[in-house]
């Protein structure tokens, strides 16, 4: 749905969609990949990754929650598109958690063969979350160009209902 929204609210719109592209690309790609080759010496690095996403995470949920009481309805739209988005990949990544505490158990207490342990931890937790990363990226590439346009998707006008908002019908 698009909507007759100002230039100053597409900018703050776009606002949590970069963010949250920021914590996908920047740190789960692109800071795990370069901090992966320091691994073999130093493995401290590696924790860089989840404490920033955390930390990004728990920023975009407490900034979504008091966006409904401070930003234009076009704007705290986006950010509840993000807060969504946000406990889908928090739930994934609590999966890979507990997928590799499983696996640490099974290898140290009930003797499983580290290969074994590899594969449940690499099949059942690293490679759903390396797939919810892409599909992330795509659906965040498409929310900031919504929010560039103005439009925003029928679901979240419905849950967050507006009368004063002016829809442009499209042709």
């Amino acid at each position: 749905m698009l909507f007759d929204v100002s230039e100053i609210e597409k900018k703050k719109a776009k606002v949590p969609h970069d963010l949250f592209l920021v914590n996908l690309i920047g740190n789960h790609i692109l800071m795990f990949v370069s901090t992966l080759g320091l691994a073999t010496s130093w493995a401290w690095p590696l924790l860089f990754v989840p404490a920033i996403s955390v930390c990004i995470l728990a920023y975009t949920l407490w900034r979504g929650k008091k966006s409904l009481s401070i930003d234009p309805w076009f704007v705290s739209c986006h950010w509840q598109i993000c807060v969504k988005r946000s406990k889908t990949f928090i739930i994934m990544l609590c999966i890979a958690l507990v997928v590799s505490a499983l696996g640490w158990y099974g290898y140290s207490q009930l003797g499983w063969m580290k290969e074994a342990v590899y594969a449940l931890i690499f099949g059942l937790g690293l490679f759903p979350i390396m797939v919810t990363v892409l599909v992330l990226i795509i659906m965040e590439s498409e929310g900031l160009h919504s929010a560039t346009q103005g439009k925003l998707p029928e679901w979240i006008v419905k849950r967050y209902p507006n009368s004063v908002a002016v829809q442009i019908v499209e042709s």
